[in-house]
C-alpha cells in the first residue's frame, strides 16, 4: 500500500524545561504519553521503528527570534525563508515570500507530482464574503492554497465532517446564526481527520490555538489545550491504517514557556508516528520537513533548489 501522511502544524509549540512554567509537565496527555513513556521535554529523543520524537531548529542560522511567516514558509516550501529575508518575520507572509511560496508550496508540488492532498481547515463564510487574493492579510497556509490553485473547505465541508476547524472542537463557530455548526468532541474531530486519508494521499491540518494561549501566558487555558488536542490525538491513531503516517511539527516556541508570553528559540518537536520514522531520523531544522515528506514517503525526484530564490 502506498503511504499517506497526517501533517498537524502545531504553531507555537517548542521543547522546553521540566518547570512549572511548562504546561507540557503539568497536562494530562494519555495518548501522547502512551506513545512516549514521558512528557514532551527538550530532553525528549526517542528513535523506535514506529516512532520519532526529537527537537529541530527553527532558527535556520538567523538572529532573533523565530516568528511565524518565514517559519511556516519554511516548514511549507522546504525553502530557508528566514536566511532568504535574512530576518524572522512575524504573522503573513510579504511579497518576497509569497514569491516562495507561488514556487514551491505543498500542496503546489503534490499536484505536480499527482499526489493527492488537501487543507484540512475549513474557512468561515466571513471569508469568503470578504476574499480578495491581493490582501497582505492572508497566512502561509491560505497563500499555499492560493498557490495550488485548489478549494478551500467551508463550513458545509465542516458540518459533514469533510474537514476540521482550527480550534479543533468549533467553539469559536459558537456564534454562527441557528446554531448552524455543534460543536463537536476533540476525539471525533481527530477521526475525521484520519478519515480524509481515504481520499487523500497528504492532509494537513494547521492549528494556532497554542500560540495564542501562550502569547496570553494562561496556565489553565493551555494545560486545557493540551488535553484537547491529547483526546485529537486518540482519534487521529484510533484504528489508524498502517500506512497511514502521522508527524507533528511547529513554526516556533512560545507555550512551552509561560515565564514571558513570547516566542522562544526552544528547539520545536519533531514527532513521527509510523514505521517510515526513520527516513526522518536525520532532520535537524524545520526546513528540512519539505523534502523528507516528498522524497521519502511519496518517492518523488529531489527537491530541487533554485540557484536564486
Amino acid at each position: 500500500m502506498k503511504n499517506k501522511l497526517i501533517f498537524i502544524f502545531l504553531d507555537g509549540i517548542g521543547m522546553g524545561q521540566d518547570v512549572d512554567l511548562n504546561p507540557l509537565t503539568k497536562a494530562s496527555m494519555p495518548a501522547l504519553m502512551g506513545l512516549m513513556g514521558e512528557r514532551l521535554t527538550g530532553d525528549t529523543h526517542i528513535e523506535e521503528p514506529n516512532l520519532l520524537v526529537k527537537g529541530i531548529d527553527a532558527c535556520l542560522g538567523v538572529d532573533g527570534i523565530p516568528q511565524s511567516a518565514t517559519g511556516q514558509t519554511s516548514l511549507f516550501t522546504g525553502f530557508n525563508a528566514q536566511a532568504h529575508l535574512g530576518y524572522h518575520l512575524m504573522a503573513y507572509p510579504n511579497d518576497q515570500l509569497i514569491s516562495l511560496i507561488n514556487k514551491r508550496s505543498i500542496f503546489k508540488f503534490a499536484k505536480e507530482n499527482q499526489i493527492k492532498s488537501i487543507f484540512a481547515n475549513s474557512y468561515t463564510d466571513g471569508f469568503f464574503k470578504s476574499f480578495d487574493k491581493t490582501s497582505p492579510n492572508y497566512s502561509v497556509t491560505t497563500r499555499c492554497i492560493l498557490a495550488s490553485k485548489t478549494n478551500f473547505n467551508t463550513l458545509d465541508d465542516l458540518i459533514e465532517n469533510r474537514a476540521v476547524h482550527w480550534d479543533i472542537t468549533n467553539i469559536t463557530l459558537q456564534g454562527t446564526p441557528n446554531g448552524r455548526v455543534p460543536l463537536i468532541a476533540p476525539y471525533k474531530a481527530g477521526e475525521n481527520l484520519k478519515n480524509l486519508t481515504k481520499d487523500y494521499d497528504l492532509v494537513l491540518f494547521e492549528c494556532f490555538l497554542p500560540d495564542l494561549i501562550g502569547h496570553k501566558k494562561d496556565m489553565e487555558q493551555s494545560i486545557k489545550f493540551l488535553e484537547v488536542f491529547d483526546e485529537f490525538l486518540g482519534g487521529v491513531l484510533n484504528d489508524k491504517p498502517e500506512n497511514v503516517h502521522v508527524l507533528i511539527s511547529s513554526d516556533h516556541g512560545n507555550i512551552e514557556d509561560l515565564s514571558f508570553g513570547g516566542h522562544s528559540k526552544n528547539p520545536v518537536p519533531l514527532i513521527f508516528i509510523g514505521n517510515e520514522a526513520h527516513h526522518f531520523q536525520q532532520v535537524d531544522a524545520i526546513d528540512q520537513i519539505f523534502n523528507t515528506i516528498f522524497t521519502r514517503l511519496f518517492n518523488t525526484a529531489p527537491v530541487a533548489e533554485y540557484e536564486a530564490f
